[in-house]
C-alpha cells in the first residue's frame, strides 16, 4: 500500500492529508481559533465527586471543569476490596509499592506536592467515612482514593465537544519518536509490530536498564533497529520532561498547566512518519526547515522522504485532496454502483443509511450484497476521514442469507483494523442494523470546521468564517496562476467582510 502525507499551509490554517493508495484516508486540520489540548498535562483541583457518574470534576483552568470518570484512575489511586482487606486496612498492589514512602500524611504544602506526584499515601480515613467506589469486571467493586479539593496531576485523553468538556486521565503518557513514557506504571509495553523476538529481548533489556524505578515506557514501532545511543537520548529527554514538571508541581498552585503536547503538525511527523510512508509533501518552507530539523535529530533515514511543493497549483489539487474533502462535507456519499450513504450526526449518535441504485443483478439478495459491500469499504474511509466518534448505527439494505451477513460484518472488522482509534463492531441485528463505537479523541471534521447557525440556533449549520475566509485565499492563489487580472471585486456578507 502507498502511503503519503500531504501538508497544506495558509495564513490561518495548517491541513493534513493521509493518503493511502492515492486515496483520501485520514484528515486532519489546525485552525488559530481552536486550541488544541489533548496531550496536555495539567496540575489539577477536583472540584467535586459525583458518585452516581461514577465520576469526578477537575478544575484545570478551562472554561468548563474536566470529567475524570474513575474507570481512567490509574491504579496508584485504587484500593481493591477484599473481605480480608475490610478489616486489614487498604493494601496497595505489589508493583505499586515503589511509589510511596510509608509516613502518613502530614498537613502541610509539602505533603500535598507529595500526594501530586505519588510519592506518599494518602492519610487512611476512618471507617465511617465514604471512598469514592465503583465496579469493574477485573477486580469487583474498586474504590478511588481520590477527595475534593485534593491536587491531582492528570492528562487530557479527549477533546471537549457539544456542551461537554474535555476528558482526563490519571495515566500519564509522554510521547517521544521511539518510546512512550510513563512515570507512575511499571508497565514495560512493546509495539506488536515489532516481531522479531530477538529485537524484542534486545529493547526490554534496554528499557530496564535506562529507566529509573517504578517508571515504566511503551516502546514504539519506530524505535525497531535504533542504537542504543538513539534510544538513550529519547529516553532522557522524556525524563528532563517530567523533572521539569515534577519542579513545576513544587513550585505552582493548582489548576495550572505543567505540559503542553506538540502541535498538530509536529505530533503527526512524530507519531505517523514512519518507514511506512512513502513521500512527506509540504508547500511551506517554514513547515519545511522545521521538519528537517526534527528528522535530523530524531530519524535521519526518512529525510528523503521529504519533498518540498512549488507547483503554481494547490498541493491538494494537484493530489486531487480537494475532490475528496468536497465529500466529507455532505450528507449524500454516493456509491459507484449507483448506490449512496447518507450520514446523519445527532447529540447521541452517528446514523448511517445505505441506499440501494440502480439494480444489475435479477435476485435482491446479490444486490444487496454487492451495494452493502461496496459500502462497506466507503463507510470505513468515511468513518476515519470524518473522526465520527462514539455511537454509530449503520443501517445496511436487509439480507436474509445468513453467510451474507456473516461476510458483511468480517469485511467492516477488516476495513476498520486500521483505524487507529479503538473501535469495537456488532454483527448485524435481524433488522440489518451494525452497532459501532468507536473512540472519541478529537472533535470530528464538522464541529471543527462549521459553527452554529444564528438564524436556526442550530437545527442547521454554516461553513465557519475561518473556512470560508481560507476558501477564499485558495481560490485566489488559483485564479493569479490562471489570470492576468490585476483588479477583483469581493462581494461579501457583512460579516465575513
Amino acid at each position: 500500500m502507498k502511503k503519503k502525507i500531504i501538508i497544506n499551509s495558509t495564513i490561518n490554517e495548517v491541513r493534513i492529508a493521509i493518503t493511502e493508495d492515492d486515496k483520501l484516508a485520514e484528515y486532519y486540520i489546525e485552525l488559530p481559533d481552536i486550541e488544541r489540548f489533548v496531550g496536555n498535562i495539567y496540575l489539577g483541583k477536583v472540584r467535586k465527586i459525583v458518585q452516581g457518574l461514577n465520576a469526578a470534576f477537575i478544575d484545570i483552568d478551562l472554561k468548563q471543569d474536566a470529567f475524570l470518570h474513575f474507570s481512567d484512575v490509574d491504579e496508584s489511586l485504587e484500593y481493591f476490596l477484599t473481605k480480608e482487606d475490610d478489616e486489614l486496612g487498604f493494601e496497595l498492589e505489589e508493583e505499586n509499592d515503589s511509589f510511596f514512602d510509608e509516613q502518613p500524611l502530614k498537613k502541610n504544602s509539602e505533603s500535598k506536592t507529595d500526594v501530586a506526584l505519588r510519592k506518599i499515601k494518602p492519610e487512611h480515613i476512618g471507617s465511617n467515612d465514604k471512598y469514592a467506589t465503583f465496579q469493574t469486571k477485573k477486580f469487583g467493586e474498586v474504590q478511588i482514593n481520590i477527595q475534593p479539593k485534593q491536587d491531582l496531576i492528570v492528562q487530557v485523553v479527549r477533546e471537549a465537544y457539544g456542551n461537554k468538556g474535555v476528558k482526563v486521565s490519571t495515566k500519564i503518557a509522554i510521547p517521544g519518536r521511539n518510546v512512550v513514557l510513563l512515570p507512575f506504571d511499571n508497565l514495560l509495553g512493546i509495539s506488536k509490530k515489532i516481531q522479531s523476538i530477538q529485537e524484542r529481548k534486545r529493547l526490554r533489556s534496554l528499557a530496564k536498564r535506562v529507566l529509573p524505578k517504578g517508571f515504566g515506557c511503551i516502546i514504539r514501532t519506530a524505535a525497531s533497529g535504533k542504537s542504543e545511543e538513539e534510544l538513550r537520548k529519547d529516553w532522557n529527554s522524556l525524563l528532563e520532561i517530567w523533572k521539569e514538571i515534577e519542579n513545576k508541581v513544587k513550585k505552582e498552585k493548582s489548576p495550572v498547566l505543567l505540559y503542553q503536547d506538540m502541535q498538530l503538525t509536529s505530533s503527526i511527523i512524530r507519531d505517523l512518519f514512519n518507514d511506512e510512508v512513502d513521500k512527506l509533501i509540504i508547500d511551506s518552507k517554514k513547515i519545511y526547515k522545521e521538519v528537517i530539523q526534527y528528522l535530523k535529530k530524531n530519524s535521519t533515514e526518512l529525510i528523503n522522504k521529504v519533498e518540498l511543493y512549488n507547483g503554481s497549483k494547490s498541493v491538494f489539487d494537484n493530489y486531487g485532496i480537494e475532490r475528496d474533502l468536497s465529500l466529507t462535507y455532505k450528507r449524500r456519499v454516493p456509491l459507484s454502483s449507483g448506490g449512496s450513504i447518507i450520514i446523519d450526526q445527532t447529540e447521541a449518535m452517528t446514523v448511517i443509511d445505505v441506499n440501494s441504485g440502480r439494480t444489475i443483478d435479477k435476485e435482491q439478495e446479490k444486490n444487496a450484497l454487492r451495494v452493502n459491500l461496496e459500502a462497506v469499504k466507503e463507510l470505513s474511509r468515511q468513518i476515519r476521514l470524518r473522526d465520527i466518534g462514539g455511537m454509530i448505527i449503520v443501517d445496511f439494505i436487509d439480507m436474509e442469507n445468513e453467510q451474507n451477513r456473516k461476510k458483511i460484518y468480517s469485511d467492516m472488522k477488516s476495513a476498520l483494523a486500521k483505524d487507529r482509534a479503538k473501535t469495537v463492531i456488532y454483527p448485524l441485528t435481524q433488522l440489518s442494523l451494525m452497532q459501532i463505537t468507536r473512540q472519541r479523541i478529537n472533535q470530528n471534521i464538522v464541529e471543527k470546521t462549521s459553527d452554529v447557525c444564528q438564524m436556526c440556533s442550530g437545527s442547521g449549520r454554516v461553513t465557519s468564517k475561518t473556512v470560508l475566509l481560507n476558501n477564499i485565499e485558495r481560490w485566489l492563489k488559483n485564479f493569479r496562476a490562471k489570470s492576468r487580472e490585476f483588479r477583483i471585486i469581493l462581494y461579501l456578507h457583512p460579516n465575513i467582510a
